[in-house]
């Protein structure tokens, strides 16, 4: 296998392990066969954002997880090039859809760009091809960094920033193992209106605008979009920051959804999930040390959840459970539960105090959080270990 430092670079991959990606694929699989099944789940479901994080642990809860749903994934993702693998998010929709074929499932992949008019009319025309014209879940899963501007070769480009004063939180390396101190500077207001654009939740209206006007919403439809709130041990770098204003617009949109979904007997929802490694959490300042400790105090505990294990509460217990959807006084549904215990939280606290930037990369769950970053990414299993990084697959998409 090569080594880390040729892999990574700070804490985005350069590279992916077909091999790796299809068991990592197949481990999720058999968590969804074996964890406590959908009974009332949708049948034809969108995930807009399918190929990671939380949108492909949704796909595979409900495919695999009781539902036994016909899914179209949309997704932008690096296919293979001579001598160039592709990314994680291409090898994982292709896995994905053998397995879900090989059981009997309808499993669409499309390769495209959320943001686009074109991407739009073709998912509009699989619906149609596929589904029988009719939606009845789509699933707001977009973690992108730039959103093209219409009728323009201009983008609208996210940051990462504090939006009333400086921080300054620990940066992390993991190619070097290294850590040091990093000042962020507050966001400007172009900078606050541009990441609202690109993570807010105008899209996520637009794509169920073109669905309701293409009458391609069934009846009983819902929507869904991922969030974050986190605590008060997160707030300078997340929800004081660029993020949280651009999820507090996500929360916003649900309620403007809600009301046209209400038409279709409907419903729209933000989903508030736990802190999670995933490919776009890692690269949030500040975050890694907080989500060390938190997995640290959760795994002693028993509670602690990845992605696959919050989709599959979510799809049995709190979207389609035996009761009605399940909300707070914002109408928000909460999978952060275990994370915002007050004893959790102290204990994280405590847990964090004790941490430097020299000590960082000694910490055990240092170790096991870089893991869980590189098995996103097809390394780390026996068959990537053995097999050659430079495999390469191909697939047609529809």
């Amino acid at each position: 296998m090569m080594h880390t430092n040729s892999l990574i670079e700070g804490v985005v991959a350069k590279h992916a392990h077909p091999a790796g990606c299809e068991q990592f694929i197949l481990r999720q699989i058999q968590y969804a066969r074996s964890a406590s099944q959908i009974k009332h789940g949708p049948k034809r479901v969108l995930i807009l954002g399918s190929s990671s994080g939380l949108g492909l642990a949704a796909r595979i809860a409900l495919t695999f997880g009781g539902a036994g749903a016909k899914t179209i994934g949309v997704s932008l993702d690096t296919p293979p090039k001579e001598e160039q693998c592709g990314n994680a998010g291409y090898y994982n929709n292709l896995y994905f859809r053998q397995y879900a074929e090989k059981s009997g499932y309808e499993a669409i992949n499309i390769q495209g760009d959320v943001f686009s008019q074109t991407t739009k009319d073709e998912v509009v025309e699989a619906i149609e091809t596929y589904f029988d014209g009719e939606v009845d879940l789509i699933i707001y899963s977009i973690a992108s960094g730039k959103r093209k501007q219409p009728d323009s070769d201009e983008y609208w480009r996210a940051v990462l920033k504090p939006t009333t004063q400086a921080v300054t939180c620990p940066a992390i390396d993991f190619a070097t193992d290294e850590c040091h101190e990093t000042r962020i500077d507050p966001a400007t207001e172009a900078e606050i209106s541009a990441t609202l654009k690109v993570m807010g939740g105008e899209v996520w209206e637009s794509w169920v605008d073109t669905l309701i006007n293409s009458e391609s919403i069934a009846p009983g439809c819902q929507t869904i979009a991922f969030s974050y709130v986190g605590s008060p041990l997160t707030y300078p770098v997340y929800l004081n920051g660029t993020l949280g204003l651009a999820k507090v617009d996500l929360h916003q949109t649900s309620h403007a959804l809600n009301l046209k979904l209400a038409n279709f007997d409907g419903g729209a929802y933000a989903v508030v999930c736990k802190a999670l490694m995933t490919r776009a959490s890692v690269c949030i300042p500040g975050l890694l040390p907080y989500l060390m400790m938190l997995s640290k105090v959760l795994d002693q505990r028993g509670t602690n959840e990845d992605c696959n294990a919050q989709m599959q509460r979510l799809f049995t217990d709190k979207l389609y459970g035996p009761q009605e959807v399940q909300v707070d006084s914002e109408r928000l549904i909460r999978l952060d539960e275990y994370e915002l215990s007050p004893q959790v939280q102290d204990c994280v606290r405590v847990l964090l105090q004790e941490i430097t930037p020299e000590n960082l990369p000694q910490q055990s769950y240092y170790h096991k959080i870089k893991a869980e970053f590189m098995r996103l990414n097809g390394f780390g299993f026996p068959q990537s270990d053995s097999a050659s990084s430079e495999d390469t697959l191909t697939e047609e998409t529809h």
